[in-house]
């Protein structure tokens, strides 16, 4: 596997990948990791999960992914949008919340137990 350097905004990151948009997609992972407990959240209509995504995207993301064989910086492996990065990424959250369901198994918190996602400041001024 190839070396790739993947930035988006302030996150970067470095990793081996099959292909170009693997690492692209792995770098929206690591920034909408926190973001999972909305395919918990059984109340959410998948609108909402959407608009959550893309808000949060669009307060800590660029609107490209560059990708990198050369060092961060540089995009000569490629450029890929973040929409349709998101979108793939939402997709594929979902398909995994309905295999949860399908198969029977009992929905768990991926957060750990003693965090709870804030929908709202704890201390609003």
């Amino acid at each position: 596997m190839a070396k790739f350097y993947a930035t988006c905004g302030s996150h970067a990151l470095t990793l081996s990948a099959p292909s170009a948009e693997f690492a692209a997609m792995r770098l929206m992972d690591e920034a909408l990791a926190a973001h999972v407990w909305i395919y918990e959240d059984l109340q959410l209509s998948e609108q909402q999960r959407r608009d959550h995504l893309v808000l949060e995207a669009l307060l800590h993301l660029d609107t490209t992914v560059r990708v990198s064989e050369v060092g961060l910086g540089h995009s000569d492996a490629g450029d890929f949008g973040v929409p349709e990065l998101l979108d793939q990424w939402h997709r594929l959250m979902t398909g995994l919340s309905l295999m949860v369901i399908a198969v029977g198994l009992k929905q768990r918190r991926v957060l750990p137990g003693g965090l709870k996602p804030a929908h709202h400041p704890s201390n609003p001024r």
